[in-house]
Parts: C-alpha cells; sequence; structure tokens
C-alpha cells in the first residue's frame, strides 16, 4: 500500500461495483480497482508448483515468451501509422484503464497504447483494446497524447522515467503527468490550492522525487496534475488520528477530469484534483457506518501524534476547465444527504 495512506477494506452488502480515491500524501498515481464499494485490491500472481526445477523453468519461459510478445506488439503498434487520437498511457493501472474506456468513447477508432514495467497484466490489456508494451522498449513513432500514471514506487529514477515518458509526446495534444497534493506546504489540516506555495527542494526525499518529476514535465510543455490517492480498511483499530483531513474524489471523476485537460491542448499548468469536501478520518468512517453498505465494524483510530494533513480546494481548476464531478462528496458517493 502506498506511504501516507489509511488502509482500509469493509465487506459491502450490495453487489454494485464502485470506485474511490483518497489523496495520498505521497503517492503520484490515483487509482486502483475497488471491487464494489471496497477502497482497493491487491494483486497476486500465483504459479501452479510441480517440482522447484520444473516451475523456475516454467516460470522463466513463460515470462521470456511473454516479454518477446510485448516487444513485438509494440513494434508492430509503433511502426504503424499513428492517428490524431491515439492515446499513450504510461502505467495503466484503473485510471489508466478508465482513461482509455472513455477516451475511446469520445474518440472511436483510436489506438490505445499502455507501458508497463512486467507483463502481468498484458492480457487484460489486450481484452480492452489496449495495445500493451514494456518499459524499455524501442517505440520508433510519437503520440500526440500522453498521460503518465505510473507510481515511482517500482523505479530507481521517477524524473528520468517521466523524460522518457516526455520523450513519446509528438507535442500535437496533450502531456499529462499524475502527481500527489504532497508537494504543497501544508500539513496542519489548513486550506490549500492550486497556488498554496510547495515544500522546498531538499526538505523531504519523497516530495523532491515529485517535484523533480514535475519539473521535467513543465520543461516539456506537459501539464501536471495533482491528486488522490486510494485507501482502505482492513481491522477494526488504526494506529493513526481521527482528526486527520483526507481528500477525496471518485475514480471516474478522476478519469473525467484528466481527459478534460487532455482535450484542452493546454501547456506548463498545474491542476487540482478533489471533490472539495474534505472529512476527518473520524468523518470518513461516520458516514460508512450510517451508510449501513458495509458488514465490517470500524471501531476506532488510536493515533494521537502523526501528521495532520490540508483541506484541498479546486475552484481555480474547475473554473478554467469548465469542469464538475459526478460525485460531489463521499457523502452523495454513498447515498446520503449532506
Amino acid at each position: 500500500m502506498s506511504m501516507g495512506a489509511i488502509t482500509i477494506a469493509c465487506a459491502t452488502t450490495t453487489t454494485q461495483r464502485h470506485r474511490l480515491t483518497h489523496f495520498s500524501e505521497y503517492t503520484p498515481s490515483f487509482y486502483f480497482p475497488l471491487p464494489s464499494i471496497r477502497f482497493a485490491s491487491k494483486r497476486s500472481l500465483f504459479f501452479t508448483k510441480r517440482s522447484s526445477m520444473a516451475s523456475s523453468i516454467q516460470v522463466h519461459a513463460s515470462s521470456t515468451i511473454a516479454e518477446g510478445a510485448a516487444n513485438e506488439e509494440m513494434k508492430a503498434g509503433s511502426s504503424g501509422f499513428v492517428g490524431e487520437n491515439d492515446l499513450l498511457i504510461v502505467g495503466p493501472g484503473v485510471l489508466g484503464r478508465i482513461v482509455a474506456e472513455k477516451w475511446r468513447e469520445e474518440h472511436p477508432g483510436c489506438q490505445i497504447f499502455g507501458q508497463t514495467v512486467t507483463t502481468d497484466h498484458h492480457d487484460e490489456l489486450i481484452k480492452m483494446g489496449i495495445n500493451p508494451s514494456l518499459k524499455g522498449n524501442e517505440v520508433t513513432n510519437q503520440f500526440p497524447y500522453v498521460i503518465f500514471c505510473a507510481p515511482p514506487s517500482r523505479t530507481s529514477d521517477y524524473p528520468g522515467d517521466v523524460r522518457l515518458a516526455a520523450s513519446n509526446w509528438n507535442g500535437e495534444g496533450s502531456f499529462l503527468f499524475t502527481s500527489s497534493s504532497a508537494p504543497y506546504d501544508c500539513n496542519d489540516n489548513g486550506p490549500c490550492d492550486e497556488d498554496t506555495p510547495v515544500v522546498p527542494i531538499g526538505r523531504s526525499p519523497r516530495t523532491d522525487v515529485l517535484l523533480k518529476a514535475e519539473k521535467v514535465v513543465l520543461e516539456y510543455g506537459g501539464c501536471v496534475l495533482r491528486g488522490a490517492h486510494v485507501y482502505w480498511l482492513e481491522k477494526g483499530t488504526v494506529e493513526t488520528r481521527p482528526d486527520h483531513i483526507l481528500n477525496l474524489i471518485h475514480y471516474e471523476d478522476a478519469a473525467s477530469l484528466a481527459i478534460a485537460i487532455l482535450k484542452k491542448k493546454l501547456r506548463g499548468q498545474i491542476f487540482l484534483g478533489c471533490d472539495n469536501h474534505p472529512l476527518s478520518r473520524q468523518e470518513v468512517m461516520d458516514l460508512v457506518t450510517k451508510s449501513g453498505k458495509f458488514s465490517k465494524k470500524f471501531e476506532a483510530f488510536t493515533g494521537t501524534s502523526d501528521p495532520l494533513g490540508k483541506r484541498l480546494n479546486n475552484s481555480k481548476t474547475r473554473k478554467e476547465l469548465g469542469w464538475e464531478p459526478r460525485y460531489p462528496s463521499f457523502a452523495n458517493f454513498l447515498g446520503l444527504s449532506e
């Protein structure tokens, strides 16, 4: 799970599938799958074990075949015609997949490519109509639209990865980097918007990574979307303080916001994604309990000294883009009155 996020996973009594996100302090990629009204999910890769040697050979062979296929797929796709609405998604997790779905609805016939660090989910991407590729593969063509959704946790050179993604942009449409609210220098539950000063370089290695990556994006003329990450609860008590402020946004609203930025073809701007209804951790759990949609009982937050959060407001982003969320608040998402 991401640093700075509460872990939350409650069973639900409904069968609907919803997606929700929570702003992480340190993780720049927004979104993960949310079965039912669960706030996140973990994925595992399983192999059938026959013998240690046979298993090793089988896994190695499968990996080699998959990587080879991915290489060929990317070469084939990148050597062909690139349309004016084609999209490259770097890190096609749940946010990227929702963006792909919505982008294709608006641009039928476009090609969508997804770049990953492993082949683990390439079959899933292919079924969704996303042409998968492995990070580091040779790309001979550039794309008019590029969105970078990959987190920094799986790389030693995050700004370098962003620079590589930027080099795959032809400069015609948009390049968008999904970042985090962590760079804003506010950790006292105070107000925070697009113009709030950022943490000085050198104070925190975590924010340094994000700010250096954002700098690369802006140098290329791309845009930055600072925003949220997920959380889930999987135990009755959590050792964090209940008054820490969280900022929420629904997955589909996050995707629609990203698409709104891409379509505007803007250059060198920073936007903020949130629902403008910040809540404390305790308020979130009170709403969850009030909704009656979860079978697991949350007991309490027990922390007293961990950091506070920030109250995000993205009114400037909304005005600039003419964008509004489908779900204006967490209470609305749960079907509760404000």
